[in-house]
């Protein structure tokens, strides 16, 4: 499978000039932990919910530590100097990662498993012609293989082209409440990956996906809705 299989296509992002308290909601709100920074056509940095963690607004900013002569090497000094920044910050800008970590929308999933690996992150954004076209998460990575049995296989393309046709089918409906990663394609079976929609809801999906030429069966996997933690 090949990291545009598995994408999410509807990217949430933000821009550099977002102030902290936006960024905080919007990552609350959507239920996700990270976003890139896009200017114009471009992105140009990366921001988690662990950037938010050390915030003087929460009483959570890193201790200051005890100061050091000026002949001390300035390596932690320059560290205090970011610690500084990402818990005092007011805009994305000041403390996004600029240096981006991303795949091309043909990598294959072994690839983007590795480049996440490697980087430690939980997520990468995804390239074509250096345009912004997905992300994928691990979530993504763990759907793909809940996905994967060993059956005869279709064909990759066969696979992808099946689920573009049943993107371009629900999109058109206005009952299909679900986003494009909630859909793989795996060896002809189409996976579902859905919250609390009505029974109704669930068995149009699954005649959506059966009326696709090439659908040999339909799966729906049920994902328990998060609580909302108390603050």
């Amino acid at each position: 499978m090949r990291a545009m299989e598995v994408m999410t296509t509807e990217v949430i992002t933000v821009e550099p000039g977002a102030t902290v308290q936006a960024l905080a909601l919007l990552l609350s709100k959507r239920g996700i932990s990270g976003v890139p920074v896009v200017e114009g056509d471009r992105v140009i940095g990366i921001v988690s919910e662990g950037d938010l963690l050390h915030r003087a607004e929460t009483g959570t900013e890193r201790r200051i530590q005890r100061q050091r002569p000026r002949w001390f090497d300035d390596r932690p000094r320059e560290s205090s100097a970011r610690d500084y920044i990402k818990s005092h910050a007011r805009t994305v800008r000041d403390f996004m990662t600029r240096e981006v970590i991303s795949v091309v929308d043909t990598a294959d999933l072994a690839e983007v498993a590795a480049v996440m690996e490697t980087n430690r992150i939980k997520r990468v954004p995804v390239m074509r012609d250096g345009k912004l076209v997905g992300i994928i998460s691990r979530a993504n990575l763990v759907r793909a293989l809940a996905a994967a049995k060993s059956e005869p296989a279709a064909t990759e393309g066969d696979d992808h082209s099946i689920r573009q046709k049943l993107l371009a089918e629900l999109r058109r409906r206005d009952w299909a409440k679900l986003s494009a990663d909630d859909v793989i394609v795996k060896d002809g079976i189409v996976h579902f990956w859905l919250g609390e929609q009505p029974e109704a809801e669930r068995r149009a999906l699954r005649v959506a996906a059966e009326n696709i030429s090439g659908v040999r069966g339909v799966e729906v996997h049920i994902v328990p809705t998060p609580l909302m933690p108390a603050f």
